[in-house]
């Protein structure tokens, strides 16, 4: 196990930390515009988003450059996507998106996607 993540992870607090507990640490936090609020709101679904985007769309085969990648995961996203705006539930719309991934993987439709 290597130990190299640790300052990342710790540096990933630090810029993080403040926009989780901005309502703990001001107590004037109800009283900012309805935008603000939103905003902040938002800041950690979006960052999450980003981080699933990059995992679904890019691959790095054998070592080289990032390349675009069109898979399975892809069904996956908009099939959540749909049950999201459809049923209004994330929930459900995630468990549909990884049966679809595990059950195209188990049948060899989609290859596990390189280590």
């Amino acid at each position: 196990m290597s130990t190299d993540l640790i300052p990342l992870a710790f540096v990933m607090f630090v810029a993080t930390y403040p926009s989780r507990a901005l309502g703990l640490l001001a107590p004037a936090f109800d009283r900012l515009p309805k935008v603000a609020i939103a905003y902040l709101q938002l800041v950690g679904p979006a960052v999450l988003a980003a981080l699933a985007a990059v995992a679904v769309m890019v691959r790095t085969p054998d070592g080289g450059p990032p390349v675009f990648f069109i898979g399975i995961e892809w069904v996956a996203v908009l099939a959540c996507l749909g049950i999201v705006v459809w049923r209004k539930n994330l929930l459900l719309g995630l468990i549909v998106a990884v049966a679809i991934v595990v059950v195209a993987r188990a049948t060899g439709f989609a290859a596990l996607p390189p280590s």
